[in-house]
């Protein structure tokens, strides 16, 4: 069950950051839309964290630095249900731009809705013991 889990939540997270990798623009755009940082940190955010998902949800579909993915990926979706609540408080109409221009079409319920699906099951990840490679 946890490894299903760690695969489905792996492809989900390497689709995600493929596209965004594929147009770091379009997704500088997405993070400046939520207001929070000026526009170099959004580009720079934008180049970065693409990378930096497809890194660790790598470690744990192939059980290499497990933990230390789990870890990484349950702070940055926590970061980003804060964010985009906080964006959503704010009368902010944003698309997360998380999976391109197919999540565009969802609202803000069905965003938060996948949000803590994908938190829920990286929990489950991170309470169970850590696999041997």
């Amino acid at each position: 069950m946890k490894r299903i889990v760690a695969i489905l939540i792996g492809g989900l997270f390497i689709y995600a950051g493929a596209v965004k990798i594929i147009d770091p623009v379009e997704f500088a755009r997405d993070i400046d839309n939520y207001k929070m940082l000026p526009w170099q940190p959004s580009v720079w955010l934008a180049l970065y964290l693409p990378w930096l998902e497809i890194f660790c949800v790598l470690a744990l579909i192939t059980r290499v630095f497990f933990r230390g993915g789990v870890f990484i990926i349950t702070a940055l979706m926590s970061l980003f249900i804060v964010v985009s609540i906080a964006a959503k408080t704010r009368g902010l109409d944003v698309s997360c731009g998380c999976f391109g221009h197919a999540s565009k079409y969802l609202n803000f319920s069905w965003h938060l809705a996948l949000d803590f699906l994908l938190l829920g099951g990286l929990l489950l990840l991170w309470k169970r013991p850590s696999p041997v490679p």
